[in-house]
């Protein structure tokens, strides 16, 4: 902790570009403002996300600290705050104003959440992704029990959450996709019945509900994979293909139907709603849902980018921010 101090380490994107950009530097504490706690962070979680913050796909101010959840323990209250105390292990989704590689982080206290005995690293690595995997498949894919699921990039962050809260939601057949074989049996790891490789789409017969994060040729494909009456929800396009052009005639002529879903923007319109989904994730990863970490230092954040976007990552990334 950094009592008494006014600057901290971060790690922020002077300007857009390449991993390299990325720089630690010493930036100001903050302080929480009305209805915001500070925590000191212990880890933080690396996402694609940040990635796009730090190309410039996503607009943001430079310097720019990155960091969209995070772990650790409550620094400071503000205003308005009554059910979080400092001393608390938390985890917390900080997505909406980001600043989660850093020592200090300010959070929303709706999208706090105490984690009681759960590790703290493994805390970091929830908020993100098994939020997502919550909140998408009960509230915007409205899954039913008995229905089923493919899910594309199933060995990353999010597609190893993805398959196992299909699973805890009653889902009945769960299909994950993956880019190599290498990683057919990570996926396996995380409640996927079947596992193919993603250019064998055309073995995998009809679907319920389809989650693509990959886009190009995958996101057509997917929309070919989806029975009567089945929804495809788009959640990122890690691939960096060119948009995919989808025909409003053929949703109504098939009966399908194509959602978006972003965690950044459902937080900020949506806080409560989100917090509840964080809540029941951290509770959900309490009593065994899953879950993948590998540390590495705040300094190395940049090859942790590096990872994210050569697609060789498996599970979740986090950086130890605790100081030496």
């Amino acid at each position: 902790m950094l009592d008494g101090m006014t600057e901290m380490r971060a790690v922020t994107i002077p300007e857009f570009g390449a991993a390299e950009v990325l720089r630690l530097d010493a930036v100001k504490v903050p302080s929480p403002g009305p209805g915001q706690v500070t925590i000191d962070v212990a880890y933080a979680g690396v996402n694609f996300a940040e990635v796009l913050y730090r190309q410039g796909v996503v607009d943001v101010p430079l310097p720019f600290v990155p960091g969209i959840e995070v772990s650790g323990w409550i620094r400071e209250v503000g205003p308005g705050v009554a059910d979080l105390s400092p001393g608390q292990a938390v985890a917390a989704l900080t997505i909406v104003e980001s600043g989660g590689y850093a020592e200090v982080v300010t959070a929303a206290a709706d999208l706090v959440a105490p984690v009681g005995d759960l590790p703290l690293d493994v805390a970091a690595a929830v908020p993100s992704n098994s939020t997502t995997a919550f909140v998408l498949l009960d509230q915007v894919a409205r899954l039913e029990p008995g229905q089923s699921v493919l899910v594309h990039a199933a060995a990353g962050g999010v597609g190893s959450q993805l398959g196992q809260v299909a699973r805890m939601l009653g889902a009945g057949r769960v299909v994950g996709t993956v880019g190599s074989a290498a990683k057919v049996q990570v996926a396996r790891e995380f409640g996927y019945s079947e596992v193919l490789l993603r250019d064998r789409l055309g073995e995998a017969g009809t679907f319920d509900v389809v989650v693509d994060m990959v886009g190009g040729p995958a996101r057509r494909a997917s929309l070919d994979l989806l029975a009567p009456m089945g929804r495809l929800v788009v959640m990122g396009n890690a691939s960096g293909a060119d948009d995919v052009a989808l025909s409003p005639n053929e949703l109504w002529f098939a009966n399908k139907t194509v959602s978006g879903f972003n965690l950044a923007a459902y937080s900020a319109a949506f806080p409560a709603d989100a917090g509840r989904a964080l809540r029941r994730a951290v509770t959900a990863a309490g009593r065994g849902l899953r879950v993948r970490v590998e540390h590495m230092p705040l300094d190395q954040a940049a090859e942790a980018h590096r990872r994210i976007e050569s697609g060789a990552t498996t599970g979740k990334l986090v950086l130890d921010v605790r100081p030496a």
